[in-house]
């Protein structure tokens, strides 16, 4: 009985935890992220795979500090870290052979 009720419990749990997650990225952010890119790189087919990236890997806030960076500007010494992580990731999706 204890084994059957195990999987209710962690849907459970999920479910109580989920108001806690940060919101997704918008799709106004998508779309000036695609734009963002497409002005640096001008690969329209990498530029949309980053973006497509973007918003399963980061949440709404932190895509404004990855566009904000596009723009020239620096993540702050809170956000570095979790920014070197999104580029990796972001390549290990988009550029695998990178």
């Amino acid at each position: 009985m204890r084994l059957a009720l195990a999987p209710v419990c962690l849907a459970l749990a999920v479910l109580w935890a989920a108001p806690a997650l940060a919101a997704a990225p918008s799709a106004t952010q998508k779309q000036e992220f695609f734009a963002v890119c497409l002005s640096i790189s001008q690969n329209q087919q990498l530029c949309a795979c980053k973006a497509d990236a973007a918003m399963t890997l980061i949440d709404e806030r932190f895509m404004g500090v990855v566009i904000a960076s596009m723009k020239g500007g620096s993540p702050s010494s809170s956000d570095y870290q979790a920014y070197n992580t999104y580029v990796a990731k972001s390549n290990q999706i988009c550029k695998p052979n990178y």
